[in-house]
């Protein structure tokens, strides 16, 4: 049966069909869901709002909203206004009923549900695509639990237009899963912009409402602000590499542009000590003097590494644990002491959601254990649990925004590690194809659930035609992201040879790609902005008023017809002050 509305984004189909196993042991399931309600109740969830709202939920009652314009909800209402939630049973009995949806190409669509398990231990409960070829398109997932409903949110950007079916997915076949509130949402990608942008304005930004007078509080009529950001709070950095040393062309090229980075391989174990006991750290020495002569932050990349591969050389034939651990323990303190106080955080262990080594080593706790004695080491430093396709690939099975979010809180549950500072760090190797924005924001809301900073902290993309079009679109995404509190791109200069995401040729002219981080640079306030001026025409009035970007600023108030008139000061402008915020300047004249 076909089933259509007055909307235009609404198209139902309903297939009767039978499904069993499928893709790796996963099973999926089918949803039966009773047109009640097309467009008249029921809950659609913004993504972008609830991303203020960063708190995991587990509500006994799914929230109802009259918001209709534009979206695709299927809802369950009886009479008395009494909630009914479909019922999904996995025991290898599926309902005959599938819910198709037409998507079109060049659209965001952004998928919520409340769900929660009628039996059983906690789950994971995910969202999928299935297109007309049988291809799934994984879209998000959420732990839920018995007793309780939990969002869950994603979505698809789909790549050609057509029908999909979707589903609901747990690697239990055996897991009983009530939903309710289903709903998908649809934006054109300027629509989609357009909400980045105002989330822009309300988590990086303060309106600052500059009053002049003189000391009698008469208004200085006419008075001009000027203002420059002299530091800003996020912070868009680029990783470097030991080919910086060997080119001051490169340098020029980083310095002019970037205040924070990370060493791609320089201060590895395998790098450092490449024979048992003969350490060397001048490549990452130099590469740090570089930085702080340019007044350039530099993030620890790694201590260690959870991937056996990625050991030193030496390291990969020791059998004996004591023998490990002991030489860890001197890698561990090694680095960390050599460079405290100098760093602004340190991958401690580096993809210890995809690996473990150290665990099949010297025990399941070895991580927390390490992250431990860092934490001792150097008490003020951020320490990351730091992995790959938690946000770029929704198809990810392992380190899924949920296994590392869990994986952190192992961590800062560990004896003694309760007041770390913890942070999570999304890699973010994407594909060289659209980005499915809609899963990545949903998986930064996971990630940012634990209230800890998010960063992006190793952000590339192979070569292809649209590259620069992808880039920008990740970036807007993680910066307009409340959780997200700073970005580090793995690019360069072609002599850097960074071959994915080359930012300038071999004379330094940019790229295409080059060009859109240079426009991120200056829009975000970091590559040196010409002074801002302000004119106030009394105090009664708005024309005081700016919208600034979190950061310190200093502040020149002068009149063009009053000589000796001409006051400095320096401000800072943090999300603390509010959405608005006075500041008053008291001329002595």
């Amino acid at each position: 049966n076909i089933v259509e509305s007055d909307n235009p984004k609404a198209l139902f189909t309903f297939t009767g069909r039978k499904m069993s196993n499928i893709n790796n042991g996963f099973f999926l399931f089918m949803f039966f869901l009773l047109l009640w309600c097309l467009v008249h109740s029921g809950t659609a969830i913004d993504p972008f709002s609830h991303s203020h709202s960063l708190e995991t939920e587990c509500l006994i009652k799914p929230p109802r909203s009259n918001e209709t314009q534009g979206l695709l909800l299927l809802s369950r209402f009886v009479e008395d206004d009494s909630e009914q939630e479909w019922k999904i049973d996995g025991n290898g009995i599926i309902r005959e009923m599938a819910q198709r949806i037409q998507l079109h190409q060049g659209n965001i669509y952004s998928f919520s549900a409340w769900v929660k398990l009628r039996e059983g231990k906690d789950k994971n409960v995910g969202v999928v695509f299935r297109t007309e070829n049988g291809r799934l398109v994984h879209g998000g997932e959420v732990k839920a639990k018995q007793g309780c409903w939990s969002l869950l949110k994603g979505g698809i950007v789909p790549d050609v237009s057509g029908f999909v079916d979707i589903l609901f997915q747990s690697e239990d076949r055996e897991v009983m899963i009530s939903a309710n509130n289903v709903s998908l949402k649809q934006f054109s990608k300027e629509e989609w912009k357009l909400k980045q942008d105002q989330l822009i304005e309300k988590i990086r930004k303060t309106k600052v409402r500059f009053e002049v007078t003189y000391q009698n509080k008469t208004a200085v009529k006419g008075a001009v602000i000027s203002l420059k950001q002299t530091k800003p709070y996020f912070l868009l950095g680029c990783a470097m590499n030991f080919r910086i040393l060997q080119s001051e062309g490169y340098r020029k090229w980083f310095a002019s542009r970037f205040k924070i980075t990370s060493f791609t391989n320089e201060m590895k174990w395998y790098t450092t000590e490449k024979a048992r006991g003969q350490e060397n750290y001048t490549l990452a020495d130099s590469m740090l003097k570089f930085a702080e002569q340019n007044g350039i932050l530099v993030r620890g990349h790694n201590v260690l590494w959870d991937d056996p591969k990625m050991q030193p050389s030496w390291v990969k034939k020791i059998k004996d644990p004591e023998d490990l651990m002991n030489v860890t323990l001197n890698r561990i303190n090694s680095v960390i002491k050599r460079y405290k106080g100098k760093l602004t955080g340190w991958d401690v262990v580096n993809e210890n959601v995809h690996w473990d080594y150290f665990e099949k080593m010297l025990g399941v706790n070895a991580s927390s254990g390490f992250y431990n004695l860092a934490y001792k080491l150097d008490p003020d430093v951020t320490l990351f649990v730091n992995e790959y396709n938690t946000i770029e690939n929704a198809k990810e099975v392992t380190a899924t925004p949920i296994k590392v979010k869990k994986k952190m809180e192992e961590i800062l549950a560990c004896p003694g590690n309760m007041n770390i500072k913890g942070a999570i760090g999304a890699q973010g190797h994407f594909s060289p194809t659209q980005p499915n924005l809609a899963y990545m924001r949903s998986a930064l809301d996971t990630l940012g659930s634990l209230g800890l900073p998010v960063w992006l902290t190793e952000l590339d993309m192979p070569k292809c035609a649209d590259q620069a079009k992808y880039m920008e679109g990740i970036l807007r995404e993680a910066y307009s992201h409340p959780a997200v509190k700073g970005i580090i791109i793995f690019a360069g200069p072609e002599v850097s040879g960074f071959d994915k995401l080359t930012l300038a040729d071999k004379d330094f002219n940019n790229t295409e790609t080059g060009d859109v981080i240079d426009k991120l640079l200056k829009e975000w306030q970091q590559k040196s902005p010409e002074s801002q001026k302000i004119f106030v025409a009394d105090i009664e009035n708005e024309e005081g008023e700016v919208s600034l970007l979190h950061g310190h600023y200093n502040v020149n108030v002068s009149h063009p017809l009053i000589k000796n008139l001409s006051t400095s000061l320096s401000l800072e402008v943090t999300k603390e002050m509010g959405q608005r915020q006075v500041v008053r300047v008291v001329i002595n004249a």
